[in-house]
C-alpha cells in the first residue's frame, strides 16, 4: 500500500454524489490517482410529483466509468439513507462492503432479498479497526446517532487525513455501547486534519440534542397514565434503542409486545440474533395472538410514523390491516418527528386515527439523532480541519452549518459549499472546485431501474392534472379514405355524459381537421396526428382553459 502520510504537494479529490440537496441518498466518493473508496450507499424518497416511483438511487455513471479504480464501500451507519441503494449498486459495481456489525446485519437482510449474499464480499469492521485499500486507510471511529453501532470514518490520505462524520450526535448516556469517542476525534485534531466533511441536518437548531435515554422516561409517564388501553408506537424500524425503550416500559408495566411491520420485524431480528437488544423471554407474542390478551396488557410496535402510505399503522388508520383495527380508547404514540416533505402524511395520520376514537401521542416522544450547534462547535473545536465540507442536508442545513464553521475561525475561502457532481480536488497548498461528474438520480418504479426517466415523469404529470384524450380514426390502406372515426375518448377531462355538447363540438373539430388534412393529399401519418392534436389543444385551451395530452391513434385497413 502507498504511504499515507500527507505530502506537500499531492491533492485528493472529494466527490459528493448525493446528499447535498436533499435530506437522503447520501454518497460521497474520494479519489487519489488510481483508488476510489465511497463512504455510504443511500437512496432517498420519492417527492409528491414523482407519480408512480418507489425509490429514489444515486446515479453511479461515474463509479461505473472507473470501476477498476473502485475499490470498496465503507458504510457509517444502517440507515435507508445511508444504504438503500447497496443492492442496486453493488449490482453494478461490485466491490467489497466495509461496515460495523449491526449495520452489515440490515445490509445483510438486503441482499438477500435480492439474492446477492453469494456475490458481494463484506467484512465486519471493529471501532479503532482500519482498512487499507489502494492508496487510502479507512480508521472507523465510534459516535452516537439513532441507530447502534454508527460510524465516523478518519480517512488517511496521501494529501492529508479526512475526517466523514456520518450522521451523528454526541449522546454522553446512550441506551447501548459507548459514548463518542471524543478522545480519538482530539488526537486527530492535534495531529492535523485536512478537512471535515460533517453532519448537517440539525444544523439550523441551537444547543444540543438531548440523550436517547430522556424518551424512556416519557414512555414510562405514558405507559403509567393509559393503563387501562391499549397502546400502538409507532416508531423507525431502525431505532433500535427506542423500541428497546418501549419494551423495557412494557415489561415494567406488565405488557406483552408484539412488533409488527416487515422492515420493523426483520431490523428487531438481526439485532436480536447480534445482541444489540434485550428481550425478556415471554415478552414478544404473535399478531395472532393479540385476541388472547386484555388491550391494556399489550403494546403494538410498528412502522409508519412518517405517514408512509404502505406501511402498518396507515393500514389500520384506513381500517384495512387484515389483522389490527384501531378501537375506540386506543392511545397511539408517534415516536419521530415528521421528515420535511412528510409533514402532510403525518398529518393525515393523525386525522384518520383521531376519527376513530385512537388517543394520539406525538410531542415530546422523539429526540433526533443528529447534533445541533453546539455539538457540531465541539466537533470543529476537537478535529481542527483545515478545510470545512459541509454534507447531509438541504442547503439551508449546510449553510447554517458553514456559518459555524467560520465563526469558530476557519477562514471563508476554506469552506465548500458543493453540489453533487462537483469535484473537489484539495491538498496541503490549497483547495478547488476543478471539475463536474455526472450526476443525478435514478428513479426506481416496480422491477424497473431507470427506465422512467424526466420525459415519462413529465407525462405522467401532465396525466394526473389535465387527464388524455385519444382519438381514433380508421383509413383505407391504399387510398387514403377515411373509413371510421374519429372517435373521441377522454379519461381525466371531463365526464363525457355530462360534457356531450363539448364533445360534439371537439369531433367536429378533428373532422375538419382530418379532412383538411386528406383533401390536400396529405398522406404522412405524422403530419396528420399533429394537425389533428394542434387543432384539438387550441379548442380546448379556448374553451376549457385546459391543456390534456391529446393522443391520435391511426389505423389501416386493406379492403
Amino acid at each position: 500500500m502507498k504511504k499515507t502520510t500527507a505530502s506537500t504537494d499531492a491533492r485528493v479529490k472529494i466527490i459528493p454524489l448525493g446528499g447535498l440537496e436533499q435530506i437522503g441518498m447520501n454518497m460521497t466518493a474520494f479519489e487519489y490517482e488510481d483508488s476510489i473508496i465511497v463512504v455510504d450507499c443511500g437512496l432517498s424518497f420519492p417527492t409528491d410529483d414523482m407519480l408512480g416511483i418507489d425509490l429514489v438511487l444515486p446515479d453511479i455513471t461515474y463509479l461505473k466509468q472507473n470501476i477498476d479504480k473502485v475499490k470498496g464501500f465503507f458504510i457509517t451507519h444502517g440507515h435507508e439513507d445511508h444504504i438503500g441503494a447497496l443492492p442496486y449498486v453493488l449490482k453494478e459495481v461490485n466491490v467489497p462492503v466495509y461496515a460495523t456489525k449491526l449495520t452489515l446485519g440490515i445490509i445483510e437482510n438486503k441482499l438477500k432479498e435480492h439474492n446477492m449474499m453469494k456475490q458481494v464480499k463484506r467484512k465486519v469492521i471493529k471501532y479503532g479497526q482500519s482498512v487499507n485499500l489502494g492508496c487510502f486507510r479507512v480508521e472507523f471511529i465510534r459516535t452516537n446517532h439513532s441507530i447502534v453501532d454508527a460510524a465516523s470514518l478518519a480517512i488517511f490520505t496521501p494529501a492529508g487525513v479526512i475526517v466523514h462524520t456520518g450522521d451523528f450526535k454526541i449522546d454522553y448516556t446512550p441506551i447501548f455501547g459507548d459514548s463518542a469517542d471524543l478522545q480519538r476525534f482530539g488526537e486527530l485534531g492535534k495531529k492535523g486534519v485536512l478537512a471535515l466533511l460533517c453532519d448537517s441536518t440539525n444544523a439550523i437548531r441551537a444547543g444540543f440534542t438531548s440523550s436517547e435515554r430522556t424518551v424512556g422516561h416519557t414512555f414510562d409517564n405514558i405507559f403509567a397514565e393509559h393503563s387501562n388501553s391499549r397502546i400502538i408506537v409507532a416508531t423507525f424500524a431502525s431505532n433500535v434503542d427506542r423500541v428497546q425503550q418501549i419494551i423495557n416500559s412494557a415489561c415494567k408495566y406488565g405488557r406483552k409486545v408484539v412488533v409488527e411491520g416487515r422492515s420493523m420485524v426483520n431490523i428487531i431480528g438481526t439485532a436480536m440474533e447480534l445482541g444489540y437488544i434485550n428481550i425478556p423471554e415471554g415478552t414478544l407474542i404473535d399478531i395472532e395472538q393479540l385476541k388472547n390478551y386484555p388491550d391494556e396488557k399489550t403494546v403494538l410496535i410498528t412502522t409508519g410514523s412518517q405517514g408512509e402510505s404502505m406501511a402498518a399503522l396507515s393500514r389500520m388508520a384506513s381500517s384495512i390491516h387484515r389483522k389490527v383495527s384501531i378501537k375506540p380508547g386506543d392511545t397511539v404514540i408517534l415516536s419521530s418527528t415528521p421528515i420535511p416533505g412528510n409533514e402532510k402524511a403525518v398529518a393525515r395520520i393523525i386525522n384518520e386515527l383521531s376519527m376513530q376514537g385512537a388517543n394520539v401521542i406525538f410531542q415530546d416522544t422523539h429526540v433526533s439523532g443528529h447534533a445541533c450547534q453546539e455539538e457540531i462547535k465541539l466537533m470543529y473545536s476537537l478535529v481542527r480541519p483545515k478545510y470545512s465540507v459541509p454534507l447531509h442536508g438541504e442547503f439551508r442545513h449546510r449553510k447554517a452549518q458553514a456559518g459555524i464553521a467560520e465563526s469558530l475561525g476557519i477562514p471563508k475561502d476554506n469552506i465548500f459549499m458543493l453540489n453533487s457532481g462537483d469535484v473537489l480536488e484539495m491538498g496541503m497548498e490549497g483547495a478547488a472546485v476543478v471539475d463536474q461528474v455526472t450526476h443525478g438520480a435514478v428513479l426506481v418504479d416496480g422491477l424497473g431501474v431507470g427506465d422512467v426517466g424526466n420525459i415519462v415523469l413529465r407525462d405522467r404529470q401532465n396525466l394526473a392534472q389535465d387527464g388524455i384524450i385519444i382519438v381514433v380514426l380508421t383509413l383505407e390502406k391504399y387510398s387514403n379514405q377515411l373509413l371510421a372515426g374519429p372517435d373521441i375518448v377522454s379519461r381525466g377531462f371531463v365526464y363525457v355524459r355530462e360534457s356531450e355538447n363539448l364533445m360534439e363540438e371537439a369531433h367536429a373539430v378533428v373532422e375538419t381537421a382530418t379532412y383538411d388534412c386528406l383533401n390536400k393529399g396529405v398522406t404522412d401519418w405524422g403530419k396528420i396526428k399533429n394537425v389533428i392534436r394542434d387543432s384539438l389543444g387550441d379548442f380546448l385551451w379556448k374553451r376549457m382553459k385546459r391543456s390534456p395530452m391529446i393522443l391520435p391513434i391511426i389505423m389501416e385497413v386493406d379492403l
